[in-house]
């Protein structure tokens, strides 16, 4: 005789398994396929992989969360496959001014009932703002919006230091602060954003400064809500070396304390020059570029990965929890992905895109690029005096 789980259990146990599990549980029977079937453990599914907070059930249009699971699993997919032929590139060549700044306006590339939206936005020299849909291929200088920004209001103001704060980074849950500076010697402290958005005369904002001294850069961890990782140098010995915190607020003597955690630390072999950019993942690993190279260590020190892909020094790196991207000197950029939970091989790469036409011996540009499931944008600056932005998107 057939014995029947009540769903309760059923659904507890099937929340520990991962999207494959689950869809094949799904096929067992009647019974089990209702329950795999659960908006509640898609939701959660998806909140673990990509960890975004602002999208709810009702921007998710007539999907249900396994569906939206799955096509973006195929897109992510179809973006690791890619190759050069299968982008369809679209270049913005009118003097606009320098591009400061490149971000995506659009959800991350999220699709809500098969719109696919990647909508770029660049800050100019000319003190404008330039939008474009980069999935709408026209004309060279693309498909211009308009926006209004409501009135700005002007929340607190905190002396985070005697001097300029030249570091500012929020952690994906916006939860904390990261700020350093450098006048003479590099300091750093975190600041516990509440203590921020509730000021009140007789307080001081939540604040630690971090005993790597002289961090020079900082990145949070993806997906994971309280966890920085710091780049820094010896002052003594020149070295590099990495440190990583957990953050959290504790209760010490009736008063609320920051409390970071270390949980790994390593210095760079001598041998291996001081990096200029770097990036994390959830998987307690860092990714850091030197010179044309490209390296991959746990945050323990232990070397995984090396790359080769640029002739040129790596000048950008670009990293969020499903990609990293790389541009150098010669205006090449080269697209890798993370692996899923941490398998090897943990950094995979995908393809690269070759230079545009310009006159390299006569001059270098800074070149960076940023993506999403759909497209890349590539900014390519001649220092002081114009900027191209080349637009690739995936050819679904």
């Amino acid at each position: 005789m057939e014995i029947q789980l009540p769903d309760v259990p059923v659904a507890l146990i099937f929340s520990f398994l991962d999207a494959f599990s689950l869809l094949q549980v799904s096929r067992v029977n009647k019974c089990w396929n209702r329950i795999a079937d659960s908006d509640h453990l898609w939701r959660t599914l998806c909140l673990k992989r990509w960890g975004f907070c602002d999208l709810t059930s009702k921007r998710l249009g007539t999907q249900t969360w396994k569906q939206f699971f799955l096509r973006q699993i195929k897109e992510e997919r179809q973006m690791a496959l890619a190759q050069p032929d299968d982008f369809i590139c679209k270049e913005v060549t009118a003097d606009l001014g320098v591009f400061e700044e490149v971000a995506y306006l659009s959800a991350n590339g999220f699709t809500m009932d098969g719109q696919k939206k990647s909508v770029v936005c660049v800050v100019s020299s000319k003190h404008t703002l330039y939008t474009w849909d980069v999935q709408e291929v026209g004309n060279s200088e693309g498909d211009i919006y308009t926006f209004t920004v409501p009135e700005l209001k002007n929340i607190s103001k905190v002396n985070a230091f005697q001097h300029s704060v030249d570091l500012l980074h929020c952690s994906p849950d916006k939860k904390w602060i990261f700020a350093g500076g450098i006048h003479q010697h590099i300091f750093s402290k975190v600041f516990f954003t509440d203590s921020l958005l509730k000021p009140s005369e007789d307080s001081i904002p939540l604040s630690l400064e971090f005993p790597c001294a002289s961090c020079y850069r900082a990145c949070w961890t993806p997906r994971m809500e309280s966890r920085i990782t710091l780049m820094f140098r010896k002052e003594t010995t020149k070295m590099t070396g990495f440190a990583t915190f957990d953050l959290a607020t504790e209760s010490a003597e009736g008063q609320t304390v920051i409390r970071a955690h270390q949980i790994g630390s390593f210095l760079l072999p001598v041998h291996v020059q001081s990096p200029l950019w770097m990036g994390a993942s959830a998987e307690n690993l860092i990714v850091f570029s030197s010179g044309p190279y490209l390296f991959l260590f746990t945050i323990n020190g232990l070397l995984l990965q090396q790359f080769e892909h640029h002739q040129e020094t790596i000048v950008d790196l670009w990293v969020d929890s499903l990609h990293v991207l790389t541009t150098s000197l010669d205006d090449s950029l080269h697209v890798y992905m993370w692996e899923e939970e941490g398998r090897y091989p943990y950094l995979k790469s995908c393809c690269h895109l070759g230079h545009m036409q310009h006159d390299h011996a006569a001059d270098r540009y800074i070149s960076k690029a940023i993506c999403d499931n759909v497209s890349i944008a590539h900014v390519v600056s001649k220092r002081g005096k114009f900027s191209n932005l080349v637009m690739y998107s995936l050819h679904m």
